[in-house]
């Protein structure tokens, strides 16, 4: 048995920590017969067994390095994408449109955290009030998604910004039926041209506005709604609305 083997065996816990730290030519692990080799895997499963805490200290820091290198891949997609993200003539803009910060969501009205969403980001925006807000149709739940976002977008093509806003609000809650009458009914009722809309909802210009929002979605590597987009940040996944105010903190922090 070599030098080296016997000091690393000497001590469980030393054997552990130099393995760990030193790289593997320092102990020169390819000379090692078998009966070293399990000599060698039997300390370091006792060091294991008597300290199960290093294995969840290893679990942390991997889980740490996993997102940082998670953060930083989705901050070059927003910088590659920014434009698309940020001034694109076709997304409705709220909020304050002069604020520091923008907020973007992908969403689509047949999903229940989007739904869930919905109110924690109008908290946000109230309560912030510096904080500009892009809505990005983003049907992915079927064809009631796709003519509830055809709906949105032919409403805001025809009646403009604010007749969006009050068609995207109440779709949010919205139960009835997904076609042409129940549609229809749903604009009379926000005292809209249900016919102008429904009659611009197969358009060739509303059809690119959900296209390019889709090709969008696939190179920012989203695959659920909500996905929200803050400042340089990803946030996949519905947030309430204090988590979301921490992060803008952050964000104005640095």
């Amino acid at each position: 048995m070599t030098l080296m083997l016997r000091s690393v065996l000497s001590s469980a816990s030393f054997g552990l920590c130099l393995i760990l730290t030193q790289p593997a030519s320092a102990l020169d692990l390819e000379s090692l017969n078998e009966a070293e080799r399990t000599l060698l895997r039997e300390e370091i499963r006792a060091y294991l067994l008597e300290n199960p805490e290093v294995i969840m200290e290893a679990v942390a820091v991997l889980e740490k390095r996993e997102a940082q290198g998670q953060a930083q891949a989705d901050s070059d997609l927003v910088r590659s994408n920014a434009d698309a993200l940020f001034n694109d003539p076709n997304s409705w803009v709220g909020g304050n449109p002069e604020g520091n910060l923008t907020l973007v969501e992908f969403m689509d009205y047949r999903c229940s955290y989007c739904r869930r969403a919905f109110d924690d980001v109008k908290g946000l925006l109230a309560a912030d009030g510096n904080m500009r807000f892009i809505i990005k149709e983003f049907p992915i739940l079927g064809e009631d998604s796709v003519l509830a976002s055809r709906f949105a977008i032919a409403t805001r093509q025809v009646a403009g910004d604010e007749a969006y806003k009050s068609v995207h609000d109440a779709l949010m809650s919205y139960s009835g039926s997904m076609n042409e009458t129940g549609l229809s009914r749903l604009a009379d009722t926000l005292g809209l041209d249900a016919t102008k809309i429904i009659a611009e909802m197969n358009s060739e210009a509303v059809s690119e506005v959900i296209a390019a929002n889709h090709a969008l979605g696939q190179r920012m590597q989203i695959t659920g709604t909500p996905s929200f987009v803050m400042g340089d940040q990803m946030l996949r996944g519905y947030l309430p609305q204090d988590a979301m105010q921490e992060i803008a903190n952050e964000i104005r922090a640095q």
